[in-house]
């Protein structure tokens, strides 16, 4: 089965400044990706190569297994779009933009359960959009990006301007679209919202990928410390336990009924658990790990590659 996105020396130059630099991405079929990374990383250039607004300096782009330079117009009919900074026709209704989306994909869908779906008010179907909140708009942009049900979906910062009632609701449809095989592919700054629905991320840093993944996986080749609360009955001696002695666990302290344990290799806590386990009984495991934010923040800013680079050459000197 071929990849719903796949890249190969992606590469795309405005005159002396590099954009996207040989970027090699695989996006498979019905996962949710979220496209990560800071302004200027190379995301909307990217984004744009994929839907043919832009041509590539090197390289090639296929969406759905179509060349985005030879079959773009087949690649749009089966692929929703929600671009950032949608703008509105001001005259024209919400209801006349999603009739309007319609008839140009020759879909048969019902206008009024596409503005359902996406909980736009009905008593705002007839007003005119251009007295639209941003909220209200990226509703509208969402019921048009999903008529004649895409194969694909391409979202741009999909959360911007919502309240966090529209952002849940945000969640839950990209979820829904990814039960009925739907490939969602996401761009965003909501590093929150990201973490919440993605299967795998990709991270952009300075025109190149940074780093791809799933988060846990990421979480993993960061390291860092990470903090794991064991609420236990009763409590145990803490001579028995001697947790310090566990590889990768800095130290760990005993309060009321609970635990707390910071290792420093995420994968000590497996063998923390099992030790606690062994002289009491833990009740409940809550685990205080790196978030997505932070991780992004590592990637971008190259602390992790240039960890990456240092253990590679010590495990080739060893």
């Amino acid at each position: 089965m071929a990849p719903a996105i796949r890249t190969e020396n992606l590469t795309k130059r405005f005159g002396s400044l590099t954009a996207v630099d040989a970027l090699d991405l695989h996006v498979e079929e019905g996962e949710i990706f979220g496209f990560l990374g800071p302004n200027g990383a190379g995301k909307s250039t990217t984004i744009n190569v994929l839907l043919d607004f832009l041509r590539p300096t090197e390289g090639r782009a296929e969406v759905l297994g179509y060349d985005t330079h030879s079959d773009p117009i087949a690649i749009r009919q089966r692929t929703g779009v929600l671009p950032e900074g949608f703008s509105v026709y001001d005259r024209l209704t919400a209801m006349e933009h999603v009739e309007y989306a319609i008839e140009t994909k020759r879909a048969s869908d019902a206008p009024r359960d596409l503005l359902s779906r996406v909980h736009l008010q009905e008593e705002a179907w007839e007003r005119k959009a251009g007295e639209f909140s941003k909220g209200m708009t990226q509703r509208l942009a969402l019921a048009m990006a999903l008529v004649d049900d895409p194969d694909l979906l391409i979202l741009d910062e999909p959360s911007s301007g919502l309240d966090p009632t529209g952002i849940q609701e945000m969640r839950d449809i990209i979820r829904e679209e990814a039960d009925r095989g739907t490939t969602v592919f996401f761009s965003s700054h909501q590093l929150p919202q990201v973490e919440a629905v993605c299967d795998r991320v990709g991270i952009m840093r300075d025109g190149s990928m940074a780093a791809v993944d799933t988060i846990d996986n990421l979480r993993d080749d960061v390291g860092g410390a990470t903090t794991i609360e064991l609420e236990v009955d009763p409590m145990p001696d803490a001579d028995a336990l001697d947790l310090p002695a566990v590889d990768g666990v800095e130290h760990a302290t005993g309060r009321g009924d609970a635990i707390e344990v910071t290792c420093s290799d995420p994968r000590a806590k497996v063998d923390v658990v099992k030790r606690v386990d062994a002289e009491t009984t833990v009740t409940d495991i809550v685990s205080d790990e790196t978030d997505l934010e932070e991780l992004f923040n590592q990637y971008t800013s190259g602390d992790a590659v240039e960890r990456d680079d240092r253990e590679q050459e010590a495990e080739v000197t060893a």
